[in-house]
């Protein structure tokens, strides 16, 4: 008897042992990561928009948030990606809806702002890029056609409606939460092919978006959030550089950006298209990336 006493005082001591370390026939289960949000707003961009083969622009999986996200999420795991942006949107419509996308409040801003309320202490990033598409822009007209009204209308209507956008999302989301804009590369460099007269656009395109983006960075700034710098990313004020295009042809190292990351020197019906392709949106993907770890 005790024997038979002490073998079961035994086994007792083995399985109580084994339950309290979590062995006792399955692993100790482990707690699931802190959900948290990455808040992708803006223009086609932020959706990744490429020409399909027949020319026609659409969203794609393979943008710059869809890729700085997968970047984020391998440090991250509980980190959840939602977008509201819209192809074609301007900063009026990011403020009053009317543009292509439709949205509960009736615009983007209004459904970012309603989300971010309802999340409150989940957000970790926003990102946005905003202005492109705005009229007059001076991002996708060559400044030699439209430079006097992108100077002098476009300019200060964007910031002002900037400076609304980035008050009430940083009153909404408050201090701690890390937004990031990003200024623009320079489409018009593709005219450089053209001969001296497009050389000539490139060259002034290069200045009016230079200061474009100095004016979007202020305003990001002012409330702050970091700037992504792509402008700097696609090498946009390098004519000094000289590379050769597949195509043939040696060109400035920043027209080659643009032929090698965007559609701009894509034979038709793909090209030209101003939209970056999916090495394009690494790029810029990596200089958000860049600008969060700053």
């Amino acid at each position: 008897m005790r024997v038979v006493a002490t073998l079961v005082g035994l086994v007792m001591t083995v399985v109580a042992a084994l339950t309290s370390s979590g062995a006792a026939g399955r692993p100790a289960s482990q707690a699931s990561p802190r959900t948290s949000y990455y808040l992708a707003l803006g223009d086609s961009l932020s959706q990744g928009v490429q020409p399909g083969p027949a020319g026609a622009s659409a969203p794609t999986g393979q943008g710059y948030a869809n890729q700085l996200y997968a970047m984020l999420r391998r440090s991250d795991p509980g980190l959840r990606l939602v977008k509201f942006g819209c192809n074609g949107a301007t900063t009026a419509t990011m403020l009053g809806g009317g543009g292509r996308c439709r949205y509960p409040g009736g615009s983007q801003l209004a459904a970012a702002v309603s989300f971010l309320r309802a999340h409150r202490g989940q957000i970790s990033l926003i990102t946005m890029d905003v202005g492109a598409n705005d009229p007059d822009s001076c991002i996708t007209r060559p400044a030699a056609l439209g430079m006097a009204a992108c100077v002098t209308k476009s300019f200060p209507e964007t910031a002002a409606n900037l400076t609304e956008i980035m008050y009430r999302l940083r009153a909404t989301a408050g201090e701690r939460v890390r937004i990031i804009g990003m200024n623009y590369y320079v489409p018009a460099l593709a005219e450089w092919r053209d001969g001296p007269l497009g050389q000539a656009v490139a060259r002034v395109s290069e200045q009016v978006v230079d200061g474009y983006n100095q004016m979007l960075a202020a305003v990001y700034q002012a409330f702050g959030a970091r700037v992504a710098d792509v402008f700097g990313a696609f090498h946009s004020a390098d004519f000094g550089g000289r590379v050769t295009l597949p195509a043939g042809g040696t060109v400035p190292r920043n027209v080659a950006a643009i032929c090698h990351w965007t559609w701009e020197c894509a034979p038709p019906p793909r090209g030209p298209n101003v939209h970056a392709d999916t090495a394009g949106y690494a790029v810029i993907a990596r200089a958000f990336l860049r600008a969060d770890r700053g």
